[in-house]
This record gives C-alpha cells, sequence and structure tokens, in this order.
C-alpha cells in the first residue's frame, strides 16, 4: 500500500511560523522593524512568502503595519493587556469548567506542564506554558469557545513575554499551574475554574497594575 505524502509546509507558512515564534520567545521585541528584505534573507525566500505572511501576522494582532513606520512588531501596554486578558477571564475558566466536568482527558495539559518544568529555557518554557492552557480550554466541548480562545492566545503570549522580560515569575505561576491542574484532575469544576481565573488575574495585575481588570463575581 502505498503511503500518502506529508505535504510540505508553504514557504509563507514557514515563515509565518518562524516570526511569530521570533516574537513569541522574545528575539523580536515589541516596536523592533520588521523589514522585508532582512526576513527574506534570513529565512532564505523571495520577499512575496515574508509579504504574505506579515499581513497575516498583522489579523492576529501581533505587528502592526503603518504606511509611515512598515511593519513593526506590536507594542505591548496597559490598554492592550486589558483588552486580551479581560477576555481570557471571561471565556477561559468557563472553558475549563465544561471540560472537566464532561470529564474530558488532561493528559496533554500534564505533559506540557512536564515539559515546562523541565525546560532549561525560557523560549522551551514559554511554549511550554502556553501548550499547557491550550490544553485545558480546548476539550470544554464547544469547538466555536476553543477557536475564540485561540484567536487571542498568540497576543495573551506577546503579554507574557514582555511581562516575563521585565520581571520573570516562573516559578509563582508553575506552582499555580499545579494547583489549577490537581483540582480539575480531581473534578473540582468550579475550584478548578476559580483558580484559572486568579492565575490569570494577578499575572496581568502584577506585570500592567494600570490594567484595572474588572473581579465582580470571582471571590
Amino acid at each position: 500500500m502505498t503511503s500518502v505524502p506529508t505535504p510540505i509546509p508553504s514557504r509563507t507558512q514557514y515563515v509565518l511560523e518562524g516570526i511569530k515564534h521570533r516574537i513569541l520567545t522574545g528575539q523580536l521585541t515589541p516596536g523592533q522593524a520588521l523589514v522585508e528584505t532582512e526576513l527574506a534573507a534570513q529565512f532564505g525566500v523571495s520577499k512575496t512568502p515574508v509579504r504574505e505572511a506579515l499581513k497575516t501576522l498583522a489579523g492576529t494582532g501581533l505587528v502592526v503595519m503603518s504606511q509611515y513606520k512598515g511593519v513593526t512588531v506590536r507594542l505591548v501596554d496597559a490598554d492592550m493587556a486589558r483588552e486580551v486578558y479581560d477576555v481570557r477571564l471571561l471565556l477561559e475558566p468557563e472553558a475549563l469548567k465544561r471540560a472537566v466536568q464532561r470529564g474530558a482527558s488532561l493528559d496533554v495539559a500534564r505533559e506540557a506542564l512536564t515539559r515546562a518544568d523541565a525546560a532549561t529555557d525560557t523560549a522551551e518554557r514559554s511554549l511550554a506554558n502556553r501548550e499547557f492552557h491550550r490544553a485545558l480550554y480546548l476539550p470544554c466541548g464547544n469547538p466555536l469557545l476553543g477557536r475564540m480562545l485561540d484567536e487571542v492566545r498568540d497576543q495573551a503570549a506577546l503579554v507574557s513575554a514582555v511581562a516575563w522580560a521585565a520581571s520573570p515569575s516562573w516559578d509563582r505561576e508553575a506552582g499555580e499551574h499545579r494547583e489549577i491542574l490537581r483540582l480539575a484532575l480531581d473534578g473540582d469544576a468550579d475550584g478548578a475554574a476559580r483558580a484559572l481565573h486568579a492565575h490569570i488575574a494577578s499575572f496581568v495585575q502584577r506585570a500592567f497594575p494600570q490594567a484595572g481588570l474588572e473581579q465582580e463575581g470571582q471571590e
């Protein structure tokens, strides 16, 4: 039986993932200019896939295109943090609650937490932490809810990267992650959701105290 070959990623997708990785791991910093010719040379492609990748990244909110300044990595401020984390606070705890209530497997979250604990650099730990959060909300049983959270996932990671660069808080967050997972694995849907809400809110409040997120009903 002839096997079906694995599709080769397009040049645009290759460049897009490469630029995104550099942004979310802090190699490209907020406000930094993204020059098509330089990126094309770095990735060994023409300017066309770079241009298309940058347009896609602008659509996801990771980069900003300006007629006068060109393309830059999006700046992170309290307003952006409030917008992104407000969405997470509204949706992510509810998604986790539903995942626990339906008895969804959280093996992927457990594996991501193990990778984060064993990480040897900030980039590796950051990526593992992103996978941990996604593994909590994705099995919620509502694909649309999962996609909505995926939409803000990259912007949330950009906020986190900036916050961690200014004031690393890995150990505290790792402990909170373990408690969230413990509650979820124990079947305590409400407790896991409350712990996740507190985890998300406390992070952005420490990093961007001006964000002023609402806490009503979450005591």
